[in-house]
């Protein structure tokens, strides 16, 4: 096997891999998958800010910022109340703070981004797991 072709049934067993744990997933556990996600994705941008590679930067931070986007729009304001709100404002300075970020090259502040990201997921995962499975609408309300 050539060392493509191992690469190419890696990618494809991962895929499966993603797939099965979203399709598996509750409505609690897809959060916590997307703020990692995000996480994730801001730690590959600090290191290609520091190798100067700036087309696979701006396509990760391109890629961070659209799950931002996919939280931001996952809320549901009228259950959530104040915390929707608030979740609202803050996913959307974190989205400004990596567009400039990503204009500036500017790793302070996806420092910042990743440390509110990092804050939000730590609330996140201290829900406790009866309050997980209440309804539907109650995650998608802090979500």
């Amino acid at each position: 096997m050539s060392m493509t072709s191992a690469r190419n049934h890696i990618s494809q067993y991962k895929q499966v891999d993603n797939y099965t744990g979203v399709h598996d997933a509750n409505p609690h556990q897809l959060v916590a998958m997307l703020l990692d996600g995000a996480l994730g994705k801001l730690a590959a941008v600090k290191g290609y800010m520091s190798h100067g590679e700036i087309v696979k930067k701006g396509e990760t931070i391109g890629q961070a910022i659209s799950i931002v986007g996919g939280l931001r729009a996952s809320l549901d304001m009228e259950a959530g109340g104040e915390v929707a709100t608030n979740l609202d404002d803050l996913y959307d300075y974190i989205e400004r703070r990596l567009l400039e970020a990503n204009l500036k090259n500017d790793v302070a502040l996806v420092d910042e981004a990743s440390k509110l990201l990092h804050e939000i997921k730590t609330a996140w995962d201290a829900i406790p797991v009866e309050a997980r499975t209440v309804s539907k609408t109650a995650v998608a309300a802090a979500s």
